[in-house]
């Protein structure tokens, strides 16, 4: 137990570390069924377990790698979410006495060879906190650091045929107040354990250094070699066969190279080799630098379209399958990500190659994090404790010398939310020191005094533009924004215009790739994926673990759908008369790419080719003519271009669209005036009667065509998205940004705002209820309890050849001080209607600040898909611009929606199962109540998105202030 509270890198028979490797020396996976037992404390484990090398029937059995949290049903303890505070005092080096922890044991047969020639080293990925390791009865190590490798000289504790290992690990320790990340905390051996044989004359240790000249195309190889001997290099590809060596290799020139970018991942396959020993390394010709405010990678400055990226599975923590990771980073691709960073620690290192493989730039982080102490204003911080310097250190150097010869990584990140300290500057000397090639990244030092790239995190769009003038003469960058919680986060294409205008600010990583849910279930079986509080964690961060562009179960959401069009590397403008296409990637012509056109009247394709765009070289653009298209057909024309790939990629089929961009050719032409046949509107005893449409005393429709199609009053209210709930950051309802810096003002959330002022629970009072020859007009003031403001609304609903038609305005009172959700008309019909067919923008939702990825079009889907299941139920599922919508189900008439624009502006609408109401109490999707009815919005104006659950609200311009609206639509059956 003496261990736990050590402030210490490790201990025992530790490995120098070196390069993840490919040799050809033998190796034992250990994975597998190990025997577990759980105790309550390090006390209980000590005293059950004094011989574990003995099988004994209080066993249990785990898989390993895995967290045993998630196992055993929580008889092993559960899953615990913190974003910044500990879950236990903070009293540094000092952990509870309640701490679990877990015995693993097993055996493994050891090749005698083995012993014959060379050592035996046991190699530890991942174990989450500290794991102390018994061989044979023989304790030879503590293994600190959790997400970073450890390996251990074992080889005076093994014997031939039959070992036992064992090791016993604690989730809490010294470590834990250097490892405080947003994340889970989940226990246990998550990684691989690995028993390798060193040969004796082996080669420990390579590092190929790849560099390129830019100016001439010229490579070199630079090894470092930790071998006796000669070793010879080789690569067939570029007729390379030297000898070298090993204590003085010199420098490799091996002339003209391919470099290797994100944009064209090329790799060599190089040998290295002595007489004993061969390692294969795939190697990446690149050279990255700093100059002035450019960070460059061959002579081209680098353009970061990332995402932050933790390892995580719903069901096995941060347990990494290999197949599913390459899945991962294949879909990444498809939706135009070129860069990861691996927040906040060194990644399994299957990700590393794959990123050398497919492409993308990556930041890599050192696994240190010490946000709790935030909470004691940085007082007692590891970062500036010299007690703590070899633990970083030592940190630094294992991430290094694992990760050190992938091409992919073009920075060093120290950690994340550390605070500043003498130990993050030793840190980031060594690094320069052992690897000037590639720049540090911090984001925690706001002097920027040791970083060589400028980082913010959540920076609002004026303080870029202020750090472009404040750090003038240095690469900028965001390592986390638009924070991805819910249905959000709007704004990406504003940032991307602040990143187009600034050469200096190279982009950023969106906060972050996935949700974090973890799969579980209710009492009753039913499964859900769980977020912090769902796990009986005593405080916790409830959703704010589930914050990505892939829902907790791997599925895109809408977020991801407009990162991937903001971003795209391929811009195509539909001019007039000719296409531009821009090549902003950093390496490669579009030869690629075919640009295929679709000329679309109301929805429908009625001609389609392909346009002559000639290769475009990356950073130049080109033009070509579009085809003469007829312009007669009455009906809106739309021309839609799309880049797609004329044939695979390692990441995505042929024909994957990579972007596409629309350019309306001609409105429709409003109907010439006709005959129509009106009729008038009829009071009765219980409201009015106007054609197949009934309305009750008040005005409110009841029935149309024999369907139960009620309502049409209006709403303000939305479900309020976890972007309208938090206020984490300022108002811009409070503090325009201009005025601000873009902070905006501290103050309640907008949903608080709008249920303060009672937009949840409006009334409503007729003012007019008046049948006519024309039909029925309806005026109504709408208000909340408790204040004078209110708002008119004046139907007019018609009768006209078999259709229900309303022409709305909406006019606010005076004295109104704060934003709208929505201004919309609710309508309910009876469950049945379970599918949708509309002519408007999709396919996914939009909202006025996050609609780059819309598109006009016809789309269809089952009403249940156009809400998306967010980890927290919330506002989802709107489309801007209907001109058509039917719904239809099986025994029932379909119900068709069409729009007329008034003043150039259409209704949007959300189509769902349960009412905003439901939605807003529910906290996970499966507490929602059964559907009783179908939920019918038309929006005549909706709230931007904006992201202040962790970054800037909404923006001024896609804001709902109280205005006047209108809108003119049509309701048929049948």
């Amino acid at each position: 137990m003496k261990h736990i509270e050590e402030i210490s890198p490790g201990s025992g028979m530790r490995v120098a570390p070196r390069s993840e490797l490919s040799s050809t020396a033998e190796r034992i996976d250990l994975g597998g069924a190990w025997r577990f037992r759980h105790s309550a404390t390090p006390a209980q484990a000590a005293a059950l377990a004094s011989n574990p090398g003995v099988y004994d029937a209080g066993w249990d059995t785990i898989d390993v790698p895995s967290h045993w949290v998630l196992r055993g049903e929580g008889s092993y303890g559960r899953p615990a979410y913190n974003n910044v505070l500990y879950p236990f005092p903070l009293d540094p080096p000092h952990v509870p006495d309640a701490n679990p922890t877990g015995d693993h044991w097993r055996t493994f047969d050891l090749p005698a060879a083995w012993l014959d020639d060379g050592r035996v080293v046991l190699r530890f990925d991942g174990i989450e906190s500290i794991g102390v390791v018994t061989l044979n009865d023989v304790e030879v190590g503590v293994v600190r650091g959790s997400r970073l490798r450890q390996e251990l000289d074992v080889t005076d504790a093994v014997r031939p045929g039959e070992n036992t290992l064992h090791v016993r690990v604690h989730q809490w320790s010294a470590m834990t107040y250097v490892e405080d990340q947003d994340q889970w905390w989940l226990p246990g051996i998550f990684r691989e354990v690995t028993l390798l044989h060193r040969p004796a004359g082996g080669i420990d240790d390579v590092w190929l250094r790849a560099d390129v000249d830019p100016a001439t195309g010229r490579g070199t190889l630079t090894p470092e070699l930790r071998a006796t001997g000669p070793v010879r290099i080789t690569c067939p590809e570029l007729g390379l066969d030297a000898t070298v060596d090993a204590d003085a290799p010199g420098t490799i020139a091996v002339g003209e190279v391919e470099p290797w970018s994100a944009d064209v991942p090329r790799l060599y396959t190089v040998t290295v080799a002595n007489e004993v020993e061969s390692i294969e390394l795939r190697v990446g010709f690149r050279r990255v630098q700093i100059d002035g405010d450019a960070w460059l990678v061959n002579g081209r400055r680098v353009r970061l379209r990332g995402v932050n990226r933790h390892d995580f599975d719903p069901v096995n923590g941060r347990v990494v399958d290999p197949a599913e990771l390459r899945r991962q980073l294949e879909l990444m691709k498809r939706y135009n990500v070129n860069a990861i960073r691996t927040s906040h620690y060194p990644p399994h290192p299957t990700l590393l190659a794959l990123a050398d493989e497919l492409g993308f730039w990556v930041i890599d982080e050192c696994d240190i994090e010490t946000h709790g102490f935030v909470a004691a204003g940085w007082q007692g911080n590891p970062s500036d404790d010299p007690a703590w310097r070899d633990v970083y250190l030592d940190r630094a150097e294992r991430m290094l010398e694992r990760d050190k010869n992938h091409a992919c990584i073009i920075a060093w990140s120290l950690g994340n939310e550390a605070g500043v300290g003498g130990n993050l500057a030793a840190m980031a000397a060594w690094l320069r020191r052992r690897d000037p090639s590639r720049p540090i990244h911090y984001e925690g030092d706001h002097d920027d005094l040791v970083p060589d790239v400028v980082s913010r995190m959540y920076a609002p769009l004026e303080e870029l533009r202020r750090l472009t003038v404040a750090r003038a003469g240095r690469p900028i960058m965001l390592c986390e924004y638009v924070h991805a919680m819910g249905n959000g986060a709007g704004g990406v294409a504003e940032y991307e215009e602040v990143f187009d205008a600034h050469p200096a600010i190279h982009g950023g990583f969106v906060w972050e790739w996935r949700d974090h849910g973890l799969l579980t279930h209710t009492a009753d079986g039913t499964p859900f994926h769980g977020y912090g509080g769902d796990f009986g964690e005593e405080f916790h961060d409830g959703s704010f673990v589930c914050d990505g562009l892939l829902l907790a179960d791997g599925t895109p959401s809408p977020a991801l759908a407009e990162f991937a069009a903001v971003v795209t590397p391929i811009k195509v403008n539909v001019g007039t008369g000719a296409v531009t296409v821009e090549n902003r990637r950093h390496d490669g012509d579009t030869a690629d790419l075919t640009f295929a056109w679709d000329h679309e009247v109301d929805g429908h394709v009625v001609a389609s080719g392909t346009l002559n765009v000639p290769p475009v070289l990356a950073g130049a653009e080109a033009s070509a003519a579009l085809p003469d298209l007829s312009l007669d057909a009455p009906g809106e024309h739309w021309l839609t271009v799309r880049a797609e790939l004329a044939a695979a990629a390692p990441w995505a089929d042929a024909g994957h669209v990579v972007t596409s961009a629309q350019r309306q050719l001609r409105e429709a032409t409003a109907p010439a005036p006709g005959a129509t046949s009106a009729e008038p509107g009829v009071a009765t005893a219980s409201g009015y009667t106007l054609g197949e449409a009934t309305f009750d005393e008040s005005g409110r429709l009841t029935s149309l065509g024999g369907l139960a199609l009620t309502g049409g009053q209006l709403t303000l209210w939305r479900a309020p998205t976890e972007n309208d709930l938090l206020s984490g950051f300022g108002s811009y309802e409070l503090g325009a940004p201009e005025e601000t810096g873009g902070l905006g003002a501290p103050g309640p959330s907008s949903a608080a705002r709008w249920r303060e002022a009672g937009l949840d629970r409006l009334q409503h009072r007729v003012l007019a209820a008046d049948a006519d020859a024309d039909g029925l007009l309806v005026r109504t003031l709408v208000a909340p309890a408790g204040i004078a403001q209110h708002v008119v609304v004046e139907q007019r609903w018609a009768w006209t050849d078999g259709a229900l038609t309303c022409a709305v305005d909406v006019t606010p009172s005076t004295g109104w001080d704060r934003t709208w959700p929505r201004i919309g008309l609710a309508f309910e019909l009876p469950l049945g209607h379970g599918r949708a067919a509309w002519f408007g923008t999709g396919p996914h939702e939009n909202y006025p600040d996050s609609d780059a990825a819309a598109r006009v079009g016809r789309f269809e889907a089952d009403v249940a898909e156009l809400t998306v299941p967010y980890a927290v139920p919330q506002e989802s599922g709107h489309r801007a611009g209907l001109r058509e919508l039917t719904l239809t189900g099986e025994g029932v008439p379909p119900l068709t929606v069409t729009t007329t624009p008034v003043a150039g502006h259409r209704v949007g609408f959300t189509v769902g199962l349960h009412s905003a109401a439901e939605l807003a109490a529910a906290a996970h999707p499966h507490e929602l109540p059964p559907p009783q009815a179908t939920h019918l919005v038309l929006d005549l104006a909706q709230h931007g998105l904006g992201s202040r659950s962790c970054g800037p609200d909404v923006r001024p311009r896609f804001a709902l202030w109280p205005r006047p609206a209108s809108a003119s639509f049509a309701l048929r059956v049948g």
